[in-house]
């Protein structure tokens, strides 16, 4: 590994670190610990690696899961989330939950400004380059529910909701004991935003009836797929899709088949920490 590789390991072990304990103290002597700097310097190498002061990123990193936690669990109230926050009172949660998306957290969890909230969380971490572990498997034909999301990539979390809501309501796909998946039509960072296709899936054994929410009746056909599983964020997912078609593809001699890339959620938020997630990423070949 060359020394440049090397750094950018330390730092993306430092952000893994912050994300597993989100709820604990995280100090600059540990956190430089963990990367193995010097805790005089650890503060201006972090903000030249990442763009903002640890300190602020520890925060955003919180109000993130604050965030999803006020969307996806509407049960929970305000205050039990911006305690788990760190912060003393919903006052404080308040106001740099506004500070940081113009919005309150009433008024995130009535109606989110999903861009606002990805602009927050673009950060100039460079990309891991390292050699996964690819596999050829052959993907078995699967029926699926699936929610057509069409618009700015954004806003697939107002389309997840919504198909929460209709797998709660049908109880055709329960999360517990069905496969979840997502159909990539389009890479987000190359599609244009109101033409940007992605489709929100649950396997299901019956036919799916005429629904409010517009979930259709849809197969992910079986075949030969490479196979390749990310471990963490859904938000890094892309540099794995990328590690698939740009490294292995162009040395594997395969060519590819005529359906569109595809994740296996094996586990999903608010349940699973962000940091635990795991997805297999599909690649259909002929």
């Amino acid at each position: 590994m060359n020394g440049s590789s090397a750094y950018d390991e330390r730092f993306a072990k430092v952000c893994g670190y912050i994300g597993e304990h989100l709820g604990e103290r995280l100090s600059v002597e540990r956190l430089s610990q963990v990367a193995n700097f010097s805790k005089f310097h650890f503060h201006r190498q972090f903000s030249s690696y990442a763009g903002i002061s640890v300190s602020r990123y520890i925060q955003l990193m919180r109000l993130r899961r604050a965030s999803e936690r006020l969307v996806f669990e509407p049960h929970l109230q305000i205050i039990a989330i911006a305690l788990e926050a760190g912060f003393e009172n919903p006052e404080s949660f308040s106001r740099a939950f506004k500070r940081a998306f113009g919005q309150t957290p009433s008024q995130f969890r009535s109606r989110p400004a999903w861009k606002p909230w990805a602009e927050r969380y673009q950060f100039p971490v460079k990309e891991r380059r390292e050699s996964m572990d690819v596999k050829i498997v052959n993907f078995e034909e699967t029926k699926v529910a699936a929610l057509e999301h069409r618009g700015p990539p954004e806003q697939v979390n107002d389309s997840a909701r919504l198909f929460i809501e209709w797998r709660k309501a049908s109880k055709l796909s329960p999360k517990q004991t069905s496969k979840t998946f997502g159909i990539a039509y389009d890479d987000p960072d190359r599609a244009e935003p109101e033409a940007f296709r992605f489709d929100i899936c649950g396997s299901v054994t019956a036919e799916v009836p005429a629904n409010p929410q517009g979930v259709l009746n849809k197969v992910i056909p079986a075949g030969r797929c490479a196979v390749v599983r990310h471990l963490g964020s859904h938000d890094r997912i892309g540099e794995s899709a990328r590690y698939l078609y740009i490294e292995w593809l162009s040395a594997s001699g395969e060519e590819l088949r005529d359906f569109p890339l595809f994740f296996h959620y094996l586990n999903l938020k608010p349940e699973t920490p962000e940091h635990e997630l795991v997805t297999d990423i599909y690649l259909p070949l002929k």
